[in-house]
């Protein structure tokens, strides 16, 4: 039943976030929603609530593409855009976050935290890369 709820629950904040016009807002929301998500994961493992934490590590996964890909349907100069360089500061702070939870998380959840801090860290070395790389 609490797995229902959480899955629910998770799903209504991504999709609120989804339906935002402005692709600059959306992205800022998406990373909202990831560090909410991963206050959520936090609290499974706290509570030993095994499907919740894997929810929660979803919805952290789905949360930082959706920021990824709002940024990019922008068609903004990453270089001038300040909406890039809020994302990226906030997922270098949501990769310690990730990397302590890693850290705190039981044996068989490791790998599944490790494969969110794979996905979080390309997408923040994707959005540093465009930040620094001059004009195409």
């Amino acid at each position: 039943m609490t797995f229902a709820l959480v899955v629910f629950l998770a799903f209504a904040d991504l999709s609120a976030v989804k339906s935002e016009p402005d692709l600059n807002k959306r992205s800022e929301m998406a990373l909202e929603n990831a560090g909410d998500a991963l206050d959520e994961a936090r609290q499974a493992s706290a509570a030993n609530n095994d499907k919740a934490l894997g929810a929660a590590l979803t919805e952290v996964d789905e949360s930082v593409e959706l920021c990824y890909q709002s940024l990019e349907q922008t068609h903004s100069t990453p270089r001038k855009s300040r909406y890039y360089k809020r994302a990226e500061l906030k997922l270098s702070a949501l990769l310690r976050r990730l990397t302590t939870l890693r850290d705190d998380v039981s044996y068989e959840f490791q790998p599944k935290v490790d494969a969110v801090i794979q996905k979080v860290s390309g997408v923040h070395d994707q959005l540093l890369s465009e930040i620094m790389s001059k004009r195409k």
